[in-house]
């Protein structure tokens, strides 16, 4: 028998409906800003209310630069980090697939070493080994260009662990099953195991590109081109303006417009992120 407990359930409704505001107030507030002129940013107290120029400065960030970067517009920021942030995610399932695929259904000398080694890359991020890899990618010419943003962030030790505890999950039959009817690795690889992880990919592919959107320290050291800044490695640099104020109102703009698209892929694949964290039978 369920228990009704109005005072319960009126605090825990509070304490959502908190922390939903403590979570989207500062939301809140940069769409405030973005929809103000310059001037009355500058303005104490600031507006907690929109404004009339939300349009106007949409479509100012989206064809023009601001502050320090005033030589590429946001469009083409928000390409460049949508690129880098698919081919990251993509690359990332892609290899993640093959090397689980190897390790689980192959017998090979050192299976499990290899495995381990890959696993143990967990401890190496790439804040410590960015000098070797940027002398690589310099050396190979792939500075200021798409490959070179998203080529050395593309393995994944933690998509491979995913990956290989899902096949591991997979009952021997159905590979007995393909034997007989004749499917060879490959085949056994594109249609069976891939689409039976088909709510894993797209747990992983959510994860993978909010963390390849959210780049910043590599991409700050690959790209002296500005036509290849990424959104936001560039909202730190709007801030630094030398002889003027910042334009605050275009910066949280800028800001606001680079929340749209992780959002857009979590909304959209929350069903299947949701299963792909939870579910524990094929």
């Amino acid at each position: 028998m369920v228990e009704n407990r109005p005072l319960l359930t009126l605090f825990s409704h509070l304490v959502l409906i908190l922390g939903v505001l403590v979570v989207a107030f500062p939301i809140w507030i940069t769409f405030v800003a973005s929809s103000h002129d310059a001037v009355r940013m500058t303005q104490v107290p600031l507006p907690l209310l929109p404004g009339s120029h939300f349009f106007d400065n949409l479509w100012q960030a989206l064809t023009e630069g601001v502050g320090n970067v005033k030589e590429v517009s946001v469009g083409t920021m928000l390409l460049n980090s949508l690129a880098m942030a698919l081919m990251i995610s993509i690359g990332k399932i892609a290899i993640s697939l093959l090397s689980a695929y190897a390790i689980v259904y192959f017998r090979f000398p050192f299976r499990m070493g290899f495995f381990w080694m890959i696993f143990i890359t967990l401890m190496l991020p790439v804040e410590v080994r960015i000098l070797p890899t940027f002398k690589v990618v310099a050396d190979l010419g792939m500075l200021n260009n798409y490959w070179g943003l998203s080529i050395p962030l593309i393995a994944s030790a933690t998509a491979t662990f995913m990956f290989r505890q899902v096949f591991l999950t997979i009952p021997d039959e159905l590979l007995e099953a393909a034997r007989i009817d004749g499917a060879g690795p490959l085949r056994f690889f594109a249609d069976i195991l891939v689409p039976m992880s088909r709510t894993n990919i797209a747990a992983l592919f959510v994860i993978m590109f909010i963390y390849g959107w959210n780049q910043y320290l590599w991409p700050l050291l690959i790209t002296q081109d500005k036509d290849m800044y990424t959104i936001v490695m560039s909202i730190k640099q709007m801030t630094e303006a030398s002889e003027e104020s910042p334009e605050w109102h275009m910066i949280m703009m800028t800001t606001l417009l680079a929340m749209i698209p992780p959002v857009v892929v979590v909304v959209t694949m929350q069903k299947l992120f949701v299963k792909g964290l939870t579910e524990t039978e094929k």
